[in-house]
């Protein structure tokens, strides 16, 4: 019993911390490149940035999930 306590533990704990990131970070961008045209040895590309945002009731819910796991890690039955 105590190994399933500890795992659920540290699933509290990873969301939690996923959490935080997103309300200290809602908003990341990626890149994509892609190739526009290919002549012989040359070349075109194109690179596009996109922004992404994270809603900040997700990131709320994942930490007030991640909290109440961690509660239940510490919770024993009698």
């Amino acid at each position: 019993m105590g190994r399933s306590m500890n795992s659920l533990m540290i699933a509290g704990l990873a969301l939690a911390l996923l959490g935080v990131a997103g309300l200290a970070v809602p908003v990341f961008t990626t890149e994509q490149t892609t190739d526009v045209a290919r002549i012989g040895d040359l070349k075109l590309q194109t690179q596009e940035s996109t922004a992404h945002t994270i809603p900040s009731l997700l990131s709320i819910g994942a930490l007030a999930l991640g909290v109440v796991l961690i509660g239940g890690g510490f919770y024993r039955r009698p």
